[in-house]
């Protein structure tokens, strides 16, 4: 089993950043793959970005990329997604989780965070 916590949501204004971490447990972090990914109202759970077990390889959603950076600390168990220009429809629940297989597939993740909120107003 891998618990997954997310952390850093928040109210930001259109324009602004925002960190959010995702602090792991339980099985070798760095075995793993880790991707967020984020729920809107009313709409699918969707990729945002994924990056393997060393960090070296990372894939983006098209919405996000150039704005978004995904990071992370093995030594700390936590992987991070930086959000910078952030836009109203960036508005959305973001969830970390992971996967033993890289990729942007939903269906390949089997642990899952409880989710952080991340409101960006017009």
């Amino acid at each position: 089993q891998v618990q997954l916590v997310e952390s850093g949501g928040g109210l930001v204004q259109a324009g602004g950043s925002l960190r959010l971490s995702c602090a792991a447990s339980g099985r070798t972090f760095s075995n793993y793959a880790m991707g967020w990914f984020r729920q809107a109202p009313g709409k699918e759970r969707d990729f945002v970005a994924t990056l393997d077990r060393n960090g070296g390889s990372t894939l983006y959603a098209n919405s996000v990329k150039g704005r978004f950076t995904i990071s992370r600390d093995n030594a700390k168990n936590t992987v991070y997604l930086q959000m910078n220009s952030l836009k109203p429809e960036d508005t959305a629940v973001y969830y970390c989780a992971a996967t033993l297989l890289f990729g942007s597939s939903r269906a390949h993740y089997g642990y899952w965070g409880q989710g952080t909120q991340v409101t960006v107003s017009s």
